[in-house]
């Protein structure tokens, strides 16, 4: 079985969620309410660099400090907890694993940081696919690269709704909650003993 397996918030802690309300320092729902809509997603499809994005992050158009900006988010990845073990159990059992994944070139930051690349292969994030999950076509394209059926691939992700798109794709899936709670259900799917 192929895992594609979403990173942020399934691999690896976001900190958009509190580091980034906390640099502004705002709460979460200030930050979105007066950020810009579209910036983000445009970024994370590559339509956009880091310095377009940035200046276009808040719908007002307010200047800020981008490279302390950057900074607090780089410093905010860490791995889930237990997700690092269960990520080195299944590559030591030769399970292959893709990111599939909406995010920016910031991929880059997490390789830098946290070594991902360890366990995984990047190719189907975001910023490099130009489709974000739930697009059906963010679960074509994969199966297509890989010359696999869509039910020889296991997706993984913290959101329901990405679930559910991969499923109406033929993918199996599985919504993650924790690192013991994945691997039970590797477990239940013969990928892991």
């Amino acid at each position: 079985m192929v895992l594609l397996l979403d990173v942020m918030d399934t691999l690896v802690r976001d900190p958009f969620y509190e580091d980034v309300p906390r640099f502004f320092g705002m709460s979460l729902a200030e930050v979105l309410a007066q950020k810009d809509p579209g910036a983000w997603p445009r970024f994370e499809r590559g339509e956009i660099d880091e310095a377009a994005m940035l200046r276009a992050f808040f719908a007002d158009g307010r200047s800020f400090d981008h490279d302390a900006f950057c900074a607090a988010v780089r410093e905010g990845y860490a791995f889930l907890p237990g997700m690092e073990a269960l990520l080195q159990e299944l590559a030591d059992a030769k399970v292959p694993m893709f990111a599939l994944s909406n995010y920016p070139c910031w991929s880059a930051w997490i390789e830098e940081r946290l070594g991902l690349g360890r366990f995984l292969d990047w190719r189907f994030v975001s910023w490099r696919t130009g489709v974000r999950k739930p697009d059906p076509e963010a679960f074509r394209g994969p199966v297509r690269a890989l010359g696999v059926a869509p039910e020889a691939c296991l997706f993984v992700d913290d959101r329901e709704a990405n679930c559910v798109a991969a499923r109406n794709e033929g993918l199996d899936a599985h919504r993650f909650v924790d690192a013991p709670t994945l691997r039970e259900a590797l477990v239940a799917r013969g990928v892991l003993r």
